[in-house]
């Protein structure tokens, strides 16, 4: 059951959403930025169970593909590494 504020959320502005992944972005920067830490940890307050957890989950593997990034890793293949097909 998605969270009565993404539910909330997605109504007030569907009428302007085209589908791209960048209106859910900017949709998304555009509520951090009115958001304090109070209100954020009250949303995460109603979540369910498994919305935390997936919202956790997606946060490790964002923060992980960043700074693997950051890092150097998965630029270039080892030489001896055969092909992926």
């Amino acid at each position: 059951m998605p969270m009565k504020f993404i539910d909330d959320l997605y109504e007030y502005y569907k009428d302007r959403l085209t589908g791209d992944e960048e209106d859910a972005e900017a949709v998304a920067m555009s509520i951090l930025d009115e958001l304090d830490r109070r209100d954020v940890l009250k949303l995460i307050g109603e979540m369910t169970d498994e919305e935390l957890l997936s919202m956790f989950g997606l946060y490790v593997f964002e923060s992980l593909k960043a700074k693997m990034a950051r890092e150097g890793l998965g630029a270039t293949r080892p030489q001896d590494a055969p092909p992926v097909h």
